[in-house]
């Protein structure tokens, strides 16, 4: 008998790439907006944001990912209080199945992180373009790229789709907040300033309560609203945000950063660290960022 081959059909299928993006943005970064004929995601490595997606809005934070589809117009400016990292990539894929990310967000597990790092490396081993020109529109291929690095991109992206499309018809987080601003945004941006300035301090809820001069079911309906985080939450996250770039920077231990922010011991510490990235301290060297600097 005769083997027969099977033809092995694909889901999805990327052969063009427009531009690649590791962005290390100011705190008060904003992009006017753009829109095009082909697919792009955003994700947070850092910080946080909110984007602009049509008529909507969607606050954007640390491990998420945004997909923008053709024609839609879109932007993205950074909070005032934290400066983002944020990776882009947009490319062409002529799929019905892209057709499941229309206004998605969703939280990117280590594996799908990992696959956005391979494509950050191989992107820097393909192209000589630098990846934080933010008029790049062209990427200039490299005479003597390492072999394979174009494919690797389109495989480690394909590989991501794939995954994220698995997860199913599940809803997105999607928080759409009204265009317009009103008097309670200068109340939330003090808030917000109020936050960062005691990022060493254990604060307690009443506290920031009556700092905004607002009831506490108030100041929880506002923060939700623009936010979509509770206030303590969002505090701790700050915190957790801090750490990791003190982490990063190298100049203080782990006993030293628990000291900086408010902590009692490196033991509370290590705790709330775990429990909000899911890793020690010590592990911690999981970023995107860090993934393709070292691959």
């Amino acid at each position: 008998m005769e083997y027969q081959a099977t033809m092995l059909r694909k889901e999805f299928h990327i052969s063009r790439i427009y531009t690649v993006h590791y962005f290390e943005y100011e705190k008060t970064y904003e992009f006017l907006g753009e829109q095009h004929d082909f697919w792009e995601l955003v994700y947070v490595d850092r910080g946080e944001v909110l984007t602009t997606a049509g008529k909507n809005k969607f606050p954007l934070v640390q491990g998420e990912i945004l997909f923008h589809e053709p024609g839609e117009y879109h932007n993205l400016q950074a909070n005032g209080i934290v400066a983002p990292n944020i990776i882009i990539v947009a490319f062409e894929c002529r799929s019905k199945e892209m057709l499941f990310f229309r206004g998605k967000k969703m939280k990117l597990s280590d594996s799908e992180k990992h696959l956005l790092s391979v494509i950050m490396k191989e992107s820097s081993e393909a192209f000589s373009s630098p990846l934080d020109d933010t008029f790049l529109r062209k990427l200039d291929k490299r005479p003597d790229s390492l072999f394979g690095a174009e494919q690797l991109i389109s495989v480690a992206l394909e590989q991501l789709l794939i995954f994220l499309r698995r997860r199913g018809d599940v809803p997105s987080e999607k928080v759409v907040l009204p265009l317009n601003r009103h008097a309670s945004q200068k109340v939330l941006d003090d808030v917000l300033r109020f936050l960062a300035d005691n990022l060493d301090k254990k604060l307690r809820f009443k506290e920031v309560a009556e700092f905004a001069g607002m009831s506490g079911s108030a100041l929880k309906t506002l923060f939700k609203n623009r936010i979509g985080q509770g206030v303590m939450e969002y505090f701790a996250n700050m915190k957790m945000d801090r750490a990791k770039v003190l982490i990063r920077e190298g100049n203080y231990n782990i006993t030293q950063i628990a000291m900086l922010l408010g902590f009692d011991s490196i033991h509370m510490f290590s705790r709330r660290f775990k429990t909000i990235t899911g890793m020690s301290p010590t592990e911690y060297s999981h970023s995107v960022k860090v993934e393709f600097e070292s691959l």
